[in-house]
């Protein structure tokens, strides 16, 4: 694959010819397809593609828009279709995951087993009061219980709610209590990089913050075998509950829109967003975009590196992969335990065929492999790799450039994919077998996603000029509400002032030639930090509730050459403001804080300090001032309205 004077990829011709969707006739053929009846094309797909028990007769119902409707009448059970399905089309001994630990410990499973699995953890969690339309809360790091986990409550037709198992306490309370979650599935520790990191001990300080009544049990995985506090009247050893379990379990046939998860993202106000999934339409779109973003064919062994925790572990980990058969590898470590060399190593020994990261873990890895070449991945046997994919944030075309240089051996096509929590699947992205690469630009909306750059009015703006991110025709997989709170989802998503359009909260620019899409940044107050979405007032509120000594803050993004986006603070103090040794004691007393109160991915990089925060006379806080002081610019903008000018001053020392 080389490079054109354009910076254009172009695809290799043999690729094209073996692709699902070979070449940019076929990519056009399903574009116009969609085009021409919107509903039907996806109807025509959700019957290819899933296995119904009661087949629906409606596609799109939008009487009730923004609340669209897929299949509605239509039953069926997404465990069903991802293990039942294999084994009955005969896959019952190819192997479903390669469960590497974070010590190097490999397990395979085959479907047969993954089903057996399943089916007694069903079982177990019916045995336990558990029913359809029940939530459970389910805080563990990567496993392959993990995995069965999620597939057991979609089995019995409860709706789970995946925390990330490195917030905090309060964050995991503040889910349980929202979500009105029955149970909590957890283990004893996490293994992270050779460490034991609490898991259970979190569940019982969050449970201890009060508001979590509704839990009448909490489910323990042995996983560290690790001292940890008892309560017998409502915690339970998962091995224990499973041990005499069947392992059949009939599955609970629920309608297309039965929530199938809940899953917590940060708005722009300080409460987190429980997005809601449905089973059908989610469904559809994971086994969709495997087959076509990944041109996943049988014998692939598939790696997302992502957590359960976020989506795309909910998407390209616990279903997509399975819901077609594959074979996908589940890691529990880390990128650079116990050297940096440890995804190169495990793409060489599981031999990894479509390998999909985040281009924050790449430019970490760029960096150690330039300061140390025996982690260099030329070291390593990296041929088994055919398709390469981004995900989280836009991957920086010097990223893309030595991923595919260094990685993917200048042969690999890197599909770089834009998506969100509440899209539930890939919205724009290459096709491998059919769209032209170039570095830093996701490229084309996936076939049947109609988006579309738009004005404040949401009128459509013409290529080469920016503007703001829609999806102009509802999509089987999008969001249905946000739990328990309609009127928000109407207002962030769908403003008036948009003509009904869905809206993405990210600014983005087409190509005036070719008419790729390129992501430039959010548009609200929220902050993508290694790919994981943070918003500001989240960790504004946390800092301030530190009520001994934060009297006010403020927090903004800056870019950074890692992480994408690093979070800065500016903190008004209750005493005086600090200077030196006593600045950073604080600032780091500040962070621990903000690490107990939202989790370790919220502290913030810089912290700075100051007599008071740059306000307008009529008190507001000018951002877009703090924004300049964070990128370490110079101040050309007007002053004048502020109340206090020298305050920039402080505000640019960094602790």
């Amino acid at each position: 694959m080389n490079e054109n004077e354009t910076g254009t990829h172009p695809i290799p011709v043999p690729d094209m010819k073996h692709a699902h969707v070979p070449g940019m006739a076929a990519y056009d053929q399903l574009v116009a397809e969609a085009e021409a009846d919107h509903s039907g094309y996806w109807s025509r797909l959700a019957r290819e593609f899933l296995t119904w028990k009661t087949p629906f007769t409606k596609g799109l119902d939008d009487s009730r828009a923004p609340f669209f409707e897929w299949f509605e009448d239509g039953t069926l059970n997404v465990s069903y279709n991802c293990l039942d399905r294999q084994v009955e089309r005969g896959l019952g001994d190819k192997t479903a995951i390669i469960f590497e630990a974070d010590d190097g410990q490999v397990t395979r499973v085959s479907y047969r087993d993954l089903l057996a699995r399943t089916c007694r953890m069903a079982n177990a969690l019916k045995a336990r009061g558990v029913k359809k339309g029940d939530r459970v809360v389910i805080y563990l790091s990567m496993s392959i219980e993990g995995v069965v986990a999620m597939q057991a409550c979609a089995r019995i037709g409860a709706t789970h709610s995946v925390v990330f198992g490195g917030f905090s306490a309060q964050s995991l309370r503040d889910r349980i209590q929202d979500v009105g979650a029955v149970m909590v599935i957890t283990a004893d520790e996490q293994l992270r990089g050779g460490r034991q990191l609490p898991l259970k001990a979190i569940v019982d300080d969050a449970i201890a913050l009060g508001g979590c009544e509704a839990v009448t049990d909490v489910i323990v995985y042995r996983r560290t075998g690790g001292k940890i506090a008892w309560d017998p009247s409502r915690d339970r050893w998962l091995h224990e509950e499973m041990q005499n379990q069947a392992e059949s379990c009939e599955p609970e046939w629920v309608g297309a829109e039965h929530p199938l998860f809940v899953l917590y993202t940060s708005g722009s106000t300080g409460k987190p967003k429980g997005v809601q999934h449905s089973s059908g339409g989610y469904l559809l779109h994971a086994a969709l975009t495997m087959k076509w973003t990944f041109d996943l064919k049988d014998d692939d062994v598939f790696w997302c590196t992502a957590d359960i925790g976020w989506v795309t572990g909910h998407t390209y980990i616990a279903y997509g992969p399975l819901a077609l058969g594959a074979t996908e590898v589940v890691f529990e470590g880390v990128p650079t335990y116990p050297d940096a060399g440890r995804f190169w190593k495990m793409i060489q020994d599981h031999k990894v065929s479509v390998f999909y990261t985040a281009p924050t873990a790449i430019r970490s890895l760029i960096k150690a492999a330039e300061a140390d070449e025996a982690v260099h991945p030329k070291r390593y046997d990296l041929s088994s790799l055919r398709i390469l994919g981004s995900v989280g944030e836009p991957i920086n075309p010097a990223a893309w450039k030595w991923f595919h240089q260094n990685i993917g051996g200048g042969r690999c096509p890197i599909v770089d994919t834009f998506w969100q929590t509440e899209t539930g699947g890939h919205m724009i992205t290459p096709l491998p077998g059919a769209t032209p690469l170039v570095p830093g630009s996701c490229t084309l909306p996936f076939p049947g996603i109609a988006a579309a750059i738009v004005d404040e009015t949401g009128t459509d703006v013409p290529n080469g000029q920016g503007g703001i991110l829609v999806v102009k025709k509802p999509w089987p997989s999008m969001i249905r509400t946000i739990w328990g709170d309609p009127e928000r989802f109407k207002a962030s998503y769908y403003p008036p002032e948009l003509k009904g359009y869905y809206l993405a909260g990210d600014g983005a620019i087409r190509d005036a030639q070719t008419g790729y899409f390129t992501i430039t940044g959010r548009i609200d107050d929220v902050l993508n930090v290694s790919g994981h979405r943070m918003g500001t007032m989240e960790i504004e509120s946390a800092l301030v509730s530190c009520t001994d000594l934060v009297a006010e803050a403020a927090v903004v993004g800056r870019p950074d050459e890692t992480t994408g986006e690093a979070i800065c603070a500016f903190v008004v103090l209750k005493g005086p403001r600090p200077s030196g040794e006593e600045a950073k004691k604080i600032a780091n007393e500040l962070r621990n804080w903000v690490a107990r109160e939202i989790g370790p991915i919220a502290k913030p990089k810089d912290i700075c300090f100051g007599d008071n925060l740059p306000k307008t006379r009529s008190g507001k806080i000018m951002r877009r001032l703090l924004r300049s002081v964070a990128k370490g610019e110079t101040i050309t903008q007007d002053t004048s309205t502020l109340e206090n000018p020298a305050i920039l001053e402080q505000l640019a020392q960094r602790n």
